[in-house]
């Protein structure tokens, strides 16, 4: 016989405990114990960075769960991760909040990336500790490494480009983050920088560049650069983001090579790469680190990179290896 629900007196108390709703297997609950320990000097980085005095913040560390659970779940727009931390349980309980605690703002996390966590560097921190757990529990061999970036298209339409000169950078409305930093990266480019000002630029988000990286259709976007450890775990020690242009992404591989040897010790010694790679200048930078190596892959002699990891193996991550947004999003 066909059941149905019967009664229309809902209960008046409900006895709930949020603990007991979550299963151990639950990929939230298996990661919480290395988010404890990466975040257990969270506070102690950010404190210079509050007043003293005044109403209470919202928790950093809150908001860096929230960020987390965006990553694992792919959730990428901060208003759809507020809706669904409210409505999904094992979330508000990875999160630490009750069921009649409130949700933070969407706004809260824009005003915290531009101000907190940029000037306190501490997304890079949260990244560094994640890289140094992997580390720790052996899934990092630290003798060789792969580079490449990835293309994400940046928040500015392709039909409204124009060039630098077309567009009145003092008008009020260009008075934003986006402009300001474009317009000083022109103050502190190096004399000897062999690059030129772009011929097309989104009057909207300028530091993103004009592509048609990866095949796609022409877009403004930007290079999110990779180091990856060769070992089977294919773990990512450094990240660097950059607007999509071939010179920035080469650059940014210099920065990540050494910032992954003074933060972690782990020294060069060879370097899988593609083609796009190969320029004078980075190989004779490499040249002085590594003992030159002919790649088997390539056809030109010449080519001391010539390998180019497959897709596959450049995403397949150690469930552990958690890049909070670290590109300056």
């Amino acid at each position: 016989m066909m059941g149905w629900q019967t009664g229309d007196q809902r209960q008046l108390f409900y006895l709930f405990n949020l603990e007991r709703r979550i299963p151990a297997s639950h990929l939230l609950r298996r990661i919480n114990p290395i988010v404890m320990q990466v975040l257990a000097d969270l506070r102690e980085k950010l404190a210079p960075f509050y007043s003293d005095i005044g109403r209470p913040s919202i928790d950093p560390e809150l908001m860096i769960r929230m960020l987390i659970v965006g990553y694992c779940y792919g959730i990428r727009f901060e208003r759809r991760l507020c809706e669904e931390v409210e409505l999904h349980l094992a979330y508000r309980w990875f999160c630490r909040l009750d069921l009649d605690d409130k949700v933070p703002d969407h706004s809260t996390f824009s005003v915290n990336r531009h101000g907190r966590f940029r000037d306190s560097n501490i997304l890079r921190h949260v990244f560094e500790a994640v890289v140094r757990a992997c580390m720790n529990a052996g899934l990092v061999k630290g003798e060789g490494f792969a580079v490449d970036a990835s293309v994400i298209e940046a928040n500015a339409s392709r039909y409204h480009g124009k060039a630098p000169d077309e567009i009145d950078w003092l008008a009020p409305e260009r008075q934003t983050h986006a402009v300001v930093e474009f317009l000083a990266a022109f103050d502190d480019e190096d004399s000897d920088a062999d690059r030129k000002v772009p011929k097309v630029v989104s009057p909207v988000d300028p530091c993103s560049a004009w592509t048609a990286k990866a095949n796609k259709r022409v877009q403004f976007g930007y290079g999110l650069n990779y180091l990856i450890d060769l070992g089977p775990h294919a773990v990512i020690v450094d990240v660097e983001g950059t607007p999509a242009r071939t010179y920035d992404e080469v650059a940014a591989t210099k920065t990540m090579i050494n910032r992954t040897e003074e933060t972690f010790g782990l020294k060069l010694k060879r370097l899988a790469a593609d083609t796009a790679y190969g320029t004078g200048k980075l190989l004779a930078w490499l040249l002085e680190r590594i003992s030159p190596r002919i790649s088997p892959c390539g056809r030109d002699t010449n080519e001391l990179m010539a390998c180019s990891l497959g897709s596959t193996s450049l995403t397949t991550l150690n469930a552990m290896s958690i890049s909070v947004r670290t590109a300056g999003f």
